[in-house]
């Protein structure tokens, strides 16, 4: 078995897997291009995140998608790669205004853009790469513009909706179920559907890619909280409890509140308060190792994997289905 680009999925076939690393290494010129600036500072702020790596999660699916088209098993085409970069570009645009908001210090094991540059070059820099990322889009036509303003609108709004918190009445667990479809599953789905409509799929097969890419999407971000949680920093490239320190309450917190069992009287008390204090926070955080609510957490994390393999059904058997069912598996059970 080979490995394809950030360890998720393996194939048996090991040219396939070379041609896809090929493309991922087009992915990274495209997107070594479309952060350069002329300007030596903005440059510098600009590649700052790409500099540090990353899964390339969203490129990797659209270059899996792009080889149930036509004509495949081939190297992608034009399109496709463009497609892979335009996401990426997005994702890596958000995480700027991410770190901001979170008042992170590391970000995938080097200092945050706003730590090393302070907010405001950090919010704005994140702008500049939303405009990099409309203009590469705008040369797959009108039509991915579209989609790219509408997934774009999504994430926006489920970031603000996760900042807001549900309104009266409404259940907490379920209002972050669909936080995270709009801010983090938008994006995956359009990956996946890009891949396949720009590799020149039917309608049906796009609409399955996107539909995967949703859930896959709900999957992953449901483990990088658990990860955030559960994996020390030299793991996951960021500081353990970043989360609760920051009063965002993700489903292992939610499920514990709604238990409201009176054993979990102390650990209540510390997550209604500040968690600045470092002790405050490593007592919370082993009170929430220790919780029924995170093996709650996984099991749910895992029911959004496993939607996301049910949604391949109508795929045809074969090895790239194959590997989108093992990243489907792969998004859960990584610590990093």
């Amino acid at each position: 078995m080979t490995s394809v680009p950030g360890s998720f999925v393996a194939l048996d076939d090991p040219q396939f897997a070379r041609a896809l690393d090929q493309d991922m290494e087009r992915v990274e010129v495209g997107l070594r291009a479309a952060v350069q600036h002329v300007d030596e500072f903005i440059g510098a702020a600009s590649v700052h995140l790409l500099q540090a790596g990353g899964k390339r999660l969203r490129p990797l699916l659209t270059l899996l998608a792009g080889q149930l088209g036509p004509g495949a098993p081939a190297p992608a085409s034009e399109e496709v790669v463009k497609a892979a970069v335009v996401v990426e570009l997005t994702h890596l645009a958000s995480l700027y205004h991410d770190d901001v908001m979170d008042e992170s210090a590391l970000r995938r094991g080097v200092p945050s853009a706003n730590a090393r540059y302070g907010n405001t070059v950090a919010i704005l820099t994140g702008d500049l790469l939303f405009a990099r990322a409309s203009r590469v889009v705008a040369d797959l036509g009108a039509d991915a513009v579209r989609i790219q303003a509408s997934t774009f609108e999504r994430l926006c709004a489920g970031q603000i909706r996760e900042t807001v918190g549900p309104a009266s009445g409404c259940d907490p667990v379920e209002h972050y179920l669909s936080v995270l479809a709009d801010k983090t599953g938008s994006l995956i789905a359009t990956a996946g559907l890009f891949g396949a409509r720009f590799a020149g799929c039917d309608e049906g097969t796009v609409e399955v890619m996107r539909s995967y890419g949703e859930r896959l999407g709900v999957a992953f971000q449901l483990a990088d909280d658990l990860i955030d949680l559960a994996s020390p920093a030299e793991a996951s490239g960021k500081a353990p409890g970043t989360d609760l320190r920051e009063g965002v309450p993700t489903l292992p917190v939610l499920l514990v509140r709604r238990a409201d069992d009176p054993a979990d009287a102390q650990l209540l008390e510390l997550l209604a308060g500040t968690l600045d204090d470092d002790a405050r926070l490593a007592a919370a955080l082993d009170l929430l190792r220790r919780h029924p609510a995170l093996d709650q957490a996984r099991l749910e994390t895992q029911r959004w994997a496993d939607q996301a393999g049910a949604a391949l059904a109508p795929l045809p058997g074969g090895p790239i289905k194959a590997a989108l069912q093992d990243l489907a598996a792969a998004v859960v059970q990584r610590d990093a």
